[in-house]
């Protein structure tokens, strides 16, 4: 792992903190990543960063020279980001610059952290949003130029939704997940497949594409056909899975209060995630910031579930994709 300044972050933040738990609350992650993040930190560095005791944790030798130099390139690089920004956005065309963003996106998940990152980045931009369950109907509205740019997620296997006038970057690939109440027998599982729900009725969000045959074809692998697939919005998924009706298929970020998410053996149903823009819009100026900060806004989802964290650790291929990749 490379030393990244949103490491030194997680330290000054520990440190002020005074306590691995208060410094979770503050950063907006579960204090098992955390703990795992400042693990990965302390060996890149080749050594502890705080002595940890009930009271809270207490910097060691290196924790102070890392915690000082964090000090000094933190608010330098803060100044330089504000910087680069004035200036770029100096040489940009004052008619095209991205004054506005109307944003379109089927992955209601990552709407709240993107708006979050979007708003501390460019606090000059004014960001209207508009949700779909459907893909399909998001990149009809990116096409109709009612949107300037959308978020969507489909099936791995299907291609990406609207004509191939717009411009598609994949910024993440997930597994999917099976979504179980807390007393369900298989939920202190570290992984299980598809066949040992053989006999269970499925429940999933609604989505465009492949993913019900991709869910069939899984199934069959496995040696079974699922009685059903119900698919119907959030909270009746919800419903179904509390209630013992059904299991179901989710999102590998997902993180609900009284339920467990529990991966897949081989991950046999992934989901990709894409941004897109029409190429001859303002918007296709702004993609490669707005691809960055969609990306950042999913890691963030990602850093507050420990079940997925600990999973991409022997997964190295799945969530945020190096250099989005065009899609």
């Amino acid at each position: 792992m490379e030393l990244e300044l949103r490491h030194l972050k997680v330290v000054s933040t520990i440190a002020a903190a005074g306590s691995i738990t208060k410094a979770a609350a503050e950063l907006g992650v579960a204090q098992p990543a955390l703990t795992a993040q400042l693990g990965r930190i302390e060996r890149t560095l080749g050594g502890s960063l705080f002595d940890r005791d009930h009271r809270g944790v207490r910097a060691t030798a290196l924790g102070e020279l890392v915690i000082a130099r964090a000090g000094l390139l933190l608010p330098a690089m803060s100044g330089l980001l504000e910087e680069a920004n004035r200036f770029s956005d100096g040489l940009r065309d004052p008619g095209r610059r991205m004054e506005r963003l109307s944003l379109g996106s089927s992955t209601s998940a990552l709407l709240a952290p993107l708006i979050q990152r979007l708003s501390t980045q460019y606090p000059a931009m004014t960001v209207a949003t508009t949700a779909s369950w459907s893909a399909d109907d998001v990149a009809a509205m990116l096409g109709d130029r009612r949107i300037d740019a959308a978020v969507v997620g489909v099936c791995a296997g299907s291609r990406p939704p609207g004509g191939s006038d717009l411009v598609w970057r994949t910024f993440a690939i997930d597994p999917v997940f099976v979504l179980l109440p807390e007393d369900h027998a298989l939920a202190g599982r570290t992984e299980v497949t598809l066949a040992d729900f053989s006999g269970s009725e499925w429940a999933a969000t609604p989505g465009d594409g492949c993913f019900r045959d991709c869910f069939a074809a899984a199934c069959a692998s496995e040696g079974f056909t699922p009685s059903s697939l119900f698919v119907t919005d959030a909270a009746s998924c919800m419903e179904l899975v509390a209630s013992g009706t059904a299991v179901a298929l989710c999102q590998a970020v997902r993180v609900l209060r009284g339920f467990v998410t529990v991966p897949l053996v081989g991950a046999p149903l992934t989901w990709r995630h894409m941004v897109g823009w029409r190429p001859d819009s303002a918007a296709a100026e702004f993609g490669d910031r707005l691809t960055a900060c969609v990306g950042e806004a999913h890691q963030d989802l990602v850093e507050r579930s420990t079940v997925y964290s600990t999973w991409l650790r022997d997964h190295s291929t799945f969530g945020v994709q190096p250099g989005h990749r065009t899609g």
